[in-house]
């Protein structure tokens, strides 16, 4: 039986960790190891951990390290074949893990494996799998759809949105950058697209299981401010803290610049154009500051480019060395 390492990156969520730990709990597939990556939590996270659950190996942080740093942490420190990538709003049904490993086990080059995500109550879909949209944004496919058994069919996927992605170790490792699996300097936001694209590159491919069902608290893991009027939803945009805000518009840049051919961005250039218009129109009448936020990221422009040219280069001798065998 396989090892599965499951990641868990939590900042005062004791209130999710309780029953997200129960679930892991009661899965079906045993051969289960569990870490969570506490970053510098105040509501007793930790105690709660130590006190109730001495087999999850607590990694603790002093600050919030946010969840790209804090997961690769926990990657590190993990010994499972495959590993899942689990937020702490995420409650899983019993077979979840056991379904997830079937799914892997069918493709050696399936490096990425999306359950079907339903809302707590199970009645709204939040993914069954994500692609990335015209405008280079992340789309969950069936997001605020009602469940009523449209995709049930297993199948290849781009990859798996953020919530609870189920990684071949393998495929990290051969995607890794610098000894980075997520790439740090995104912080939070979009770092699940950029690991799909980055995999899909090299050759690996996702796949989508129906059966491993999971329920999702949408915005549990991230706080969001009192919600006020706004043109963008994406993400709950117009409620995000304002340092979050400025993670998500940097990061959609990021992985363009790092992952999109420049055929891709010349065919979609219309759908990009319009949904920057979408975003530094709200930008410009309700978050300027979001202005100078922005201004302070080009910084991550240079390393962005350097990484494209080492992802560009990795696939195109991944490439050579497929026609040559």
């Amino acid at each position: 039986m396989e090892s599965v390492s499951i990641v868990i990156v939590n900042f005062n969520g004791k209130g999710h960790l309780i029953n997200c730990l129960e679930s892991i709990r009661a899965q079906t597939y045993r051969n289960l190891e569990v870490i969570v990556v506490d970053n510098g939590s105040c509501d007793g996270s930790q105690e709660l951990l130590r006190a109730n659950y001495p087999d999850v190996k607590l990694i603790s942080n002093r600050a919030n390290h946010l969840f790209c740093r804090a997961q690769n942490q926990g990657i590190r420190a993990s010994k499972g074949q495959y590993i899942l990538s689990l937020n702490n709003d995420v409650i899983l049904d019993s077979t979840f893990v056991e379904k997830l490993v079937e799914a892997a086990s069918l493709d050696e080059m399936i490096g990425i494996v999306s359950g079907k995500v339903l809302s707590m109550n199970g009645s709204v879909i939040d993914s069954t799998g994500q692609f990335p949209g015209r405008s280079k944004k992340p789309i969950e496919r069936g997001y605020k759809e009602a469940d009523i058994g449209q995709y049930e069919k297993e199948g290849y996927v781009f990859g798996a949105g953020g919530v609870a992605p189920f990684y071949r170790r393998q495929m990290l490792e051969d995607i890794r950058i610098n000894g980075e699996f997520f790439d740090e300097s995104y912080g939070i936001f979009y770092e699940d697209l950029d690991i799909s694209w980055r995999a899909n590159l090299y050759g690996w491919r996702g796949f989508y299981a129906p059966r491993a069902i999971a329920y999702h608290q949408r915005g549990g893991t991230v706080k969001l401010e009192t919600k006020k009027p706004g043109l963008l939803e994406s993400y709950n945009f117009p409620y995000l803290p304002r340092p979050l805000k400025a993670h998500l518009i940097k990061n959609r840049y990021l992985t363009m610049l790092k992952n999109a051919s420049i055929k891709e961005i010349i065919v979609d250039l219309p759908y990009i154009i319009l949904y920057d218009l979408k975003l530094w129109g709200y930008i410009l009448f309700f978050t300027p500051y979001l202005i100078l936020d922005t201004i302070r990221n080009v910084r991550y422009i240079r390393d962005a480019l350097i990484k494209r040219k080492i992802i560009q280069q990795r696939r195109l001798n991944k490439v050579a060395n497929f026609k040559f065998q």
